[in-house]
């Protein structure tokens, strides 16, 4: 006579609580398994069938029916202590965090393979442990605080043309990107295909510079611009007189630039005063990053400029001008999201922490 199955009893909670840790996908697969032999040992099926459901063995199963039996939904969790044991003792782990941010003499800064000759550990457990730890000492911010006594009043002042610009007027970020570079390769690249990455020397013939002149409209994003083999104020008045001839007369323009010298030249000084129409803001002092024609000279850089060959300036010019018309037919233009005061709190914090690097040097 064959032996009767032993059912295994639960109660509504514990089978509403097995269900939801098989469903759930936040379960991992040997939560999943336990929950299971459980369920199907409860429905009546034998050992035997339960072990082949799961695909696992049969003593698998009386181990985890004998632990649920006797200490019911505790008993499918793994006791502390158990699973294999670190192999990197906790003195090694604390110097490879601690030691990452001290960089050893004669050399600026840690590398992965470094650190792991000089604890005796292995590349990738270091890279673990810095990886964990948001450790990145290949990674390097460059910043610069502004020195300007009046850095708060110009800040506000700019940003106040962002987020509030006045009625009838344009606001115009200006600036010039100087040097632009006509860089001819000393041989031709494979282009981009499938299966390859393009190609190109690391070497090059060059063929002059020009200075790409331009405004940025911040209320639809057009570009005024001028291309001159220099950039002084002769070239920067000429600009600003291209700016008057292509911007409606009866409106007042705005104007932010930086502290550059050719933009306070007595020449250029004279003629603003006979056009009243022009207001010029001036942003901080080593503070660029206000004026928005920042954000697409590093786009024309790298969509027109960085990875061409040009065979000599005129070549480059064109270039530029291509994309200048080709971005005025359809404008993105690029708004102001931050918020003042938030960036003035992450300027003081950055100011309190460079004085207290300073006291301790």
């Amino acid at each position: 006579m064959a032996r009767s199955v032993l059912k295994l009893e639960l109660s509504e909670q514990q089978r509403r609580e097995l269900s939801r840790l098989v469903r759930a996908p936040s379960s991992t697969q040997r939560e999943v398994r336990r929950a299971r032999i459980v369920l199907l040992r409860a429905e009546g099926k034998t050992q035997e069938a339960t072990a082949q459901d799961v695909g696992v063995n049969r003593p698998v199963v009386a181990v985890w029916e004998r632990r649920f039996r006797r200490n019911g939904m505790a008993g499918l969790i793994d006791a502390k202590g158990r699973g294999r044991k670190g192999l990197i003792s906790p003195q090694t782990i604390d110097r490879v965090l601690t030691e990452a941010v001290q960089p050893p003499a004669g050399r600026t800064r840690w590398s992965v393979r470094a650190m792991a000759r000089h604890v005796q550990v292995s590349p990738a457990t270091v890279q673990r442990l810095w990886s964990a730890n948001d450790i990145k000492p290949h990674l390097v911010h460059t910043f610069k605080l502004s020195r300007d006594k009046h850095f708060e009043a110009k800040f506000w002042d700019v940003i106040g043309l962002y987020l509030n610009p006045p009625d009838r007027a344009l606001v115009l970020c200006c600036d010039e990107k100087s040097q632009c570079q006509a860089l001819q390769r000393t041989q031709p690249g494979l282009p981009l295909g499938i299966g390859h990455i393009r190609t190109r020397t690391h070497d090059y013939v060059r063929h002059g510079t020009i200075t790409l002149f331009a405004a940025l409209s911040y209320l639809d994003g057009k570009i005024i611009s001028r291309i001159a083999p220099r950039h002084d104020n002769v070239e920067w008045l000429a600009f600003l007189k291209k700016i008057d001839r292509e911007t409606p007369a009866d409106l007042d323009l705005h104007l932010i630039a930086d502290n550059y010298g050719t933009h306070k030249h007595p020449n250029v000084e004279r003629w603003l005063a006979k056009h009243p129409r022009f207001h010029m803001h001036f942003v901080p002092t080593s503070s660029s990053w206000l004026n928005l024609v920042e954000r697409f000279f590093r786009d024309v850089s790298e969509d027109a400029i960085r990875e061409g060959s040009f065979n000599n300036v005129r070549e480059l010019t064109q270039a530029i001008e291509t994309y200048l018309a080709a971005r005025n037919l359809d404008p993105k233009p690029y708004r102001w999201r931050a918020k003042g005061a938030d960036i003035l709190a992450k300027i003081q914090r950055a100011r309190e922490t460079m004085a207290k690097e300073s006291a301790n040097v």
